[in-house]
């Protein structure tokens, strides 16, 4: 399990929800990526909900996701750092938003998944999974390193004072900006998110992800 700020992350189909749609629709837009030489733009997936790593690769993303994933549904407990709290809040806005404007896709995302979850995709679901992450007593310092990278140095060391923003919490968010490839043991890390051929399927296309950035530059 994952605690974060004091509280447990619930383990339940909510959580399952909005873990696996936010997933599979980065999961969607890179497979289009790949498809149409023409689409080459990286700043998408899940994770843009969250402004300072907008610039993560889509790829990278999911690592981040199901590595978050795992701790949350390990039997052992697992102290979050800010990059985990960064990934609930996107996964919960992110699937609230798919619920809320694109309910027949979150619909097809849930199909044939590990855990079968009948819901209805409306406003009501949108705003059960947004309360996932709003009742988590957590700081909110993923959402205010962004900002503070905006300010002027003494204007920042400032604000981070008032706040008590945590410098050493916040170097894990920086680490993973210069990430681009993934871990070995990805497909073992989506277990009980995705199926056995869904996990396959997405490390084979992360893979050639990878191998087309080798082969550009």
């Amino acid at each position: 399990m994952i605690i974060i700020a004091n509280d447990k992350l619930p383990q339940s189909f909510l959580s399952y929800i909005a873990f696996r749609v936010a997933f599979l629709d980065t999961v969607e837009r890179i497979s289009w990526t790949l498809q149409f030489e023409s689409l080459n733009e990286d700043r998408f997936g899940y994770l843009t909900e969250v402004p300072f790593l907008r610039s993560v690769p889509p790829h990278v993303q999911l690592d981040l996701l199901v590595s978050t994933w795992w701790k949350h549904i390990s039997p052992d407990i697992y102290e979050a750092d800010l990059v985990d709290e960064a990934v609930v809040y996107a996964v919960c806005e992110a699937s609230a938003r798919i619920a809320e404007e694109e309910s027949v896709m979150l619909q097809r995302f849930l199909k044939k998944g590990p855990l079968a979850v009948d819901v209805v995709a409306d406003h009501q679901l949108a705003s059960e999974l947004r309360g996932l992450h709003l009742k988590l007593s957590n700081e909110g310092d993923f959402l205010l390193i962004g900002q503070f990278s905006d300010l002027p140095p003494e204007e920042a060391d400032r604000l981070k004072q008032k706040f008590e923003f945590d410098n050493e919490r916040a170097e894990a968010m920086f680490d993973v900006l210069g990430r681009w490839h993934v871990a070995t043991n990805f497909p073992s890390r989506t277990e009980h998110l995705l199926n056995v051929d869904e996990s396959k399927r997405c490390f084979q296309m992360i893979q050639q992800k990878v191998t087309g950035r080798r082969l550009k530059s």
